[in-house]
């Protein structure tokens, strides 16, 4: 038997896709890819369900021409949790490793270092920005919606448009195997209670060579407490009634993407617990939730608190902090609404 071509690889994957897409119209592009067994830059590459334009250039050189679109949604989600977000991009930092986006509606973290392929998609008239990791995996999405500016992206895609999609070379990441459970729990504590600053903390966690989870399980419930399974949908629901501003951050390997402002209309439809409001989507698979936990920073500006969610592997779906700006103490309403999930005290 002679080896598949390209071609035939191709064709083979499109008729699969045909069909899944048949059976199940209303599964997402994640959702069928898991199910073909490949990654979703391949069905994107292979135009399943899509017409695709493969964009050369770095991800820097793309990613700055994204200014131009106008209003747009932009979507960033991990297998949990989906963070959908309107707004411009503004005040972009794209020339290093590491990026930023710092605009009032749109505020993103970029690790360029994992975006491998980046392609203009059409899908039923609607026309996006995809970003894809080494893997294969979706790291940001940009959707132009009746505000955006159609001309401006027919132009980014006639400056970036490559001739042919190049192969796919996908290739797993493999998993982190430097972290594991805290070795010294009073050598962390220590740590922990010398921060000043809450981008501190992933610093710590390197030096002590410690997963996130197992740091907060070693710390003491006075720094990291969990809380009820639930304790997500509480906190929505208290800061929806109360009109509390919240941030919420969802990440993958190559992006957080953060939502900054007050959340309305909360429902939930099946295993989703999902935020519908007009500028800010979130859609949280609840049972993909194991812990949840409470965490207590020091900072050079007060004790800062968040509530973290993970999977039971370990994984961190989703993260909130009330409203803060560096400089300013954190919300005494979000303080209490932390520290009201919470069975004993934080401290601070």
């Amino acid at each position: 038997m002679h080896a598949q071509s390209t071609q035939e690889r191709t064709a083979v994957l499109k008729a699969n896709y045909d069909a899944l897409a048949a059976a199940e119209p209303k599964l997402r592009a994640r959702d069928r890819a898991a199910r073909l067994q490949v990654s979703e830059a391949e069905l994107v590459a292979a135009q399943c369900g899509v017409t695709a334009i493969a964009l050369n250039g770095t991800p820097q050189e793309i990613f700055i021409q994204l200014q131009n679109l106008g209003e747009v949604m932009v979507l960033s989600r991990n297998d949990w949790c989906v963070h959908e977000r309107h707004g411009r991009y503004e005040e972009i930092h794209a020339t290093g490793p590491v990026g930023m986006v710092l605009g009032k509606d749109i505020d993103l973290r970029m690790f360029f270092s994992y975006w491998k392929h980046a392609f203009a998609v059409s899908e039923n008239g609607r026309r996006s920005v995809q970003f894809f990791d080494g893997a294969g995996e979706a790291i940001h999405k940009v959707y132009l919606t009746e505000k955006s500016d159609a001309a401006a992206f027919d132009a980014f895609v006639s400056l970036l448009a490559a001739t042919e999609i190049p192969a796919m070379h996908i290739e797993a990441y493999p998993i982190d195997s430097t972290r594991g459970d805290c070795q010294d729990n009073a050598a962390l504590r220590e740590h922990w209670l010398s921060l000043t600053d809450t981008h501190g903390f992933f610093p710590m966690l390197g030096k002590h060579k410690v997963t996130r989870l197992a740091a907060l399980k070693a710390a003491g419930d006075d720094l990291a407490q969990r809380v009820a399974i639930d304790a997500t949908e509480i906190m929505l629901h208290r800061a929806a009634a109360e009109k509390l501003p919240i941030m919420c951050f969802v990440s993958n390997r190559g992006m957080v993407q953060i939502h900054s402002g007050t959340v309305e209309k909360l429902l939930r439809t099946g295993p989703w617990f999902n935020i519908l409001d007009p500028m800010f989507n979130l859609h949280l698979n609840t049972t993909a939730i194991s812990e949840c936990w409470v965490v207590n920073k020091p900072t050079s500006d007060g004790w800062v608190t968040s509530l973290e969610v993970y999977t039971d592997g370990g994984e961190l779906i989703v993260q909130f902090f009330g409203v803060r700006k560096p400089g300013v103490p954190e919300l005494p309403e979000w303080r209490k609404l932390m520290c009201d999930l919470c069975s004993t005290p934080l401290a601070g």
